[in-house]
Parts: structure tokens; sequence; C-alpha cells
């Protein structure tokens, strides 16, 4: 087993190494005076079980061209076979035609992976679990729901959330949120959202919330604007407190400013797209996404049950 990692995905790719124990794979990547990128496997990879991991982070286009060039060089170099492990998948929001003469993005990226060599997919909450029938090959659809639990279990024994109730962002993420729910042994309840012109905004919270502790559970964060009315409505309706908790921390256009403003006691996020220190403030909480991802990889190698992951 090899396991070789993008440029965007450098300190991820030696944590889950270290997980598990081996080395990273060694490559060269590189940029020619035109703009092209040049990969180079330095090390021999024929007839080895090969995993790729490439997360999506701007330039996105860049990092998902790097890491097709990186399949099709191992490919040539005669791997048994290659797993591209997608920690945030590219284009995952462009899961389907919601207007006329539009794209569908995440299935396009899903053809190209397939045409360059790909065997398998791994990666973590999708937005839309439907994604996984874009694929012909096999994909394993991970959940950072474990990562979550784990942390807010620890709150919960030691006192620091008596009653809390898990709150989805919006309708369509009810299921998700119960899941969550189900592990905490909490209540549940979500945040009515509706289009008000070109914006979206939260209008409403159906469940109840007052005198208890919400943990606002999404997979994946952006500008942050929907989230702070969120807060604001999960506050007025008399949370006690208010967690953030998504798996994706994308934080664009000013988001970790906007955040760091609100009344959220923790922000809690994975590091499946890095968080550079420009976009961390002071309740800003990464957890460690390599042990799940090293898990999956050494069950797959080991013909093992990646389901019993989350049982």
């Amino acid at each position: 087993m090899k396991i070789f990692g993008g440029r965007a995905t450098t300190e991820l790719t030696v944590s889950i190494c270290s997980y598990l124990g081996i080395e990273p794979g060694l490559a060269a990547i590189s940029k020619f005076p035109n703009d092209n990128t040049f990969v180079r496997i330095k090390e021999n990879v024929r007839n080895q079980d090969v995993f790729v991991v490439q997360t999506s982070v701007p330039p996105v286009d860049e990092a998902f061209m790097e890491l097709l060039i990186m399949v099709d060089t191992l490919r040539r170099a005669s791997a048994k076979s290659i797993t591209a492990v997608l920690p945030y998948y590219p284009y995952v929001r462009s899961d389907k035609k919601d207007q006329p003469r539009v794209p569908i993005t995440a299935r396009l990226v899903a053809d190209l992976m397939v045409t360059a060599g790909v065997n398998r997919v791994i990666t973590v909450d999708l937005t839309a679990d439907q994604i996984q029938g874009f694929f012909t090959i096999p994909a394993d659809h991970l959940t950072a729901q474990p990562v979550f639990v784990r942390y807010f279990k620890e709150k919960q024994l030691a006192g620091e959330l008596p009653d809390p109730v898990i709150v989805a962002p919006d309708p369509g993420a009810v299921k998700r949120a119960q899941r969550f729910s189900e592990k905490m042994g909490a209540s549940i309840a979500f945040v009515d959202k509706r289009r008000v012109g070109d914006e979206v905004r939260a209008t409403t919270v159906v469940g109840e919330v007052a005198g208890k502790q919400a943990i606002l559970f999404d997979e994946e964060i952006d500008r942050g604007s929907t989230f702070v009315q969120a807060v604001k409505l999960l506050t007025d309706r008399g949370a006690t407190e208010v967690y953030g908790a998504c798996t994706h921390a994308v934080l664009s256009d000013g988001a970790p400013e906007r955040l760091s403003k609100t009344a959220v006691k923790e922000f809690v996020v994975t590091d499946t797209v890095p968080v550079p220190a420009t976009k961390r403030w002071g309740n800003l909480v990464v957890l460690p996404i390599a042990p799940l991802l090293g898990e999956c990889i050494r069950r797959i190698d080991g013909g093992q049950s990646v389901s019993a992951l989350f049982e």
C-alpha cells in the first residue's frame, strides 16, 4: 500500500500515514513556465494498491487537475489499483439542475476521475447522498459524525451539555441531524429557511430549544451568512448556549470575521479543508479527520467492512 498526497493536502497526508505507521509516497509536483503541471512518482508502484489524497481548495480547478495528472501518472506506472481520497469533494454543491441551462459539475468530476483511471473513491459528508450514484466505481461515503459525537460526548459527560438539542440548519438536513441526535441522546429541531429575492434567510425555528444547549450541525460552512441568522434565532428562542459543528470549513468571503462576532460558544470543524492561521479565531476548534480516513484506508486494504466504523 502506498499513499500519495497532492499539494493541497500535504499535512493531512502525513497525518494519515502517521496513523497507519507508514511513510508518505514520494512524488515531485511542479509547474513548467507555461503554467502546466508536472508530476513524477519517485518510487516503484508496480502492482501496488495506491491511495491519492487531494481535497478541494482554491484554486479548485488547479487542485483537481493535479489529482487527475497524479492518477494518470500512477496508472501509467502500473499501479494495481488507485483510490482517490477526497475529504472535500470538488464542486459538491453543483449536484443538480436547479435552473435552465446549467451543468451538473459534480457528475462531470466523477466522470473525469473514472476516465483518468480511479478505481475507487473515498469522500466525507457530501452535500447530497445521491452524488454517490454519479459513480460507476465503488464510492465510500464517510461521515465525520463520529468525530463530532466523541467531542461533544466528552462535554456531555463533563456536565457542560446537560440538555443538548441538535439543530439542522434547514429541513433538508433533518435526517443527518437525526442520526447525530440519536448518538448524543439529544432532542432535535430545525431552522426553516426561505428565499427572499436573491437571498436565503433563516426565518424560524421548528422544535423546542428554550433552556437547552443548541448544537447547530451542518456538513459545510461557506460564507456563514445564514448560519449567523440561525444563531440569532436560536438565542432569541431561549437557547442558553449555541455551538456550531460543521465538517468542511470553507470559510470564504469574510466568514471568519462574520462568525467570530456571533454568540457561538464554540465553532467546531474538521480539517477536511486546511484551515490556515489567517482564518482562525479564538473559539474555533479544528478536529483531525486523519484517524477516520486512515482507518477507512486500513479496512479497504485489509478487505474489512467500512460501514462497521459507524455502527
